[in-house]
């Protein structure tokens, strides 16, 4: 098998930067025994939290601490975001992928309907999610360049800026000149789920593709700011190893972005492993509601001014309880599958990547931020 750690031909390799080396090195450094409730307790003061304060909160000690936490939180978001909570919808525009990563539902070896959406297809779409007023989309596919390229990404960009004032992607990771490419067809931003940070645990579920050279994936955020991106996404899928390292992982590795790039807007996102097509047997590492819960206020104390994206992967009631605490975006009108936002699409639309929890259209999500006394933003951003 081949190494994971080997860059493949044609991989961009960032010479010059150490961020992606100082994050695993602070992971496998990162023990949450090490802290004391004493230690919670001045993290949770500190007007300005360190590496070592953001440690001890996502620590076994922080857990009695919860409801503080989630004060201290609150008052952050208040601060940075007031009662603002933008809305998103992702688009799945292909669901081949030729990666074999074993947790995924998209993974080349399933037996899934496979799809591909044409312009037509990403058209459609688009313009019927357009319709029920949604301004920011994110457009997803599987990580198979030989059935969509950079060119097919850039032209469903094109496409996008048509409807939306906001557009995003959340696709195989690119080499800097690519990014640029799709930046300058319309893309705003740029999302990647590390998975995870452990890199031997890594080399055990990605078996093949692209996706199995763990450094290369793990300096994308980097390679897409030097290509022009205004913001990057960063996220560990929680549950596929020790999620308070992964969690350290996903802050360290953000806030080193942030230092060596102060421009970058700079957001998290807190999946954790869900059911999927043909493995309904996978066995996550359990992270619960209250351990999720830790670490999305960790996340917000340490890095107050960062976006912080709820998944319809969670509980409905969940995902309105933290809106205005720690999460300051929530998706909504939400389908993994491939062309199901269309009549048009209905015969032949392909699989799902997982299964989502919260169902509800634009319209139900927006009440529910309403009656929370938030404000639902549809667009955050004006180009001048």
């Amino acid at each position: 098998m081949r190494d994971h750690m080997q860059y493949l031909p044609g991989m961009e390799v960032l010479e010059d930067s150490e961020i992606g080396a100082r994050v695993v090195q602070a992971m496998e450094n990162y023990n949450c025994r090490h802290y004391s409730a004493a230690d919670v307790e001045q993290a949770l003061t500190a007007e300005y939290p360190s590496l070592e304060d953001f440690g001890a909160l996502l620590s076994p000690a922080a857990e009695p601490f919860l409801e503080a936490m989630a004060r201290r939180a609150t008052e952050e978001t208040h601060k940075h975001f007031g009662s603002s909570v933008l809305l998103f919808t992702p688009l799945y525009i292909s669901n081949y992928c030729e990666n074999h990563c074993i947790y995924c539902g998209f993974n080349c070896t399933n037996n899934i309907r496979r799809a591909k959406l044409d312009e037509a297809g990403i058209r459609r779409e688009m313009e019927a999610i357009a319709k029920t007023g949604m301004e920011e989309v994110l457009i997803l596919t599987g990580e198979s360049r030989g059935m969509s390229n950079v060119e097919y990404i850039g032209r469903a960009c094109t496409i996008a800026r048509e409807f939306f004032k906001n557009v995003g992607i959340e696709v195989y990771p690119m080499n800097t000149d690519e990014y640029a490419y799709v930046h300058s067809c319309g893309a705003d931003y740029v999302t990647v789920f590390q998975e995870t940070y452990d890199s031997e645990r890594y080399a055990q579920l990605h078996l093949a593709g692209h996706k199995r050279v763990f450094p290369y994936r793990l300096n994308a955020q980097e390679r897409a700011l030097r290509g022009g991106m205004r913001g990057v996404a960063f996220a560990a899928l929680l549950g596929l190893s020790d999620f308070r390292k992964d969690a350290f992982a996903v802050g360290t590795h953000a806030y080193l972005i942030q230092r060596a790039y102060p421009h970058a807007e700079i957001s998290f996102s807190c999946p954790r492993l869900r059911p999927i097509i043909n493995n309904d047997q996978i066995n996550p590492k359990d992270v619960h509601e209250r351990q999720l819960l830790q670490i999305m206020c960790a996340y917000r104390i340490f890095m107050p001014f960062a976006g912080l994206t709820i998944s319809t992967r969670e509980r409905a009631e969940f995902r309105d309880h933290v809106i205005g605490m720690c999460a300051t975006k929530i998706s909504a009108g939400v389908s993994t599958g491939i062309g199901s936002h269309t009549k048009e699409a209905s015969e032949g639309v392909g699989d799902a990547q997982f299964e989502i929890s919260d169902e509800r259209s634009l319209e139900e999500v927006i009440a529910a931020i309403r009656r929370r006394g938030l404000q639902p933003v549809l667009n955050d951003y004006v180009y001048i």
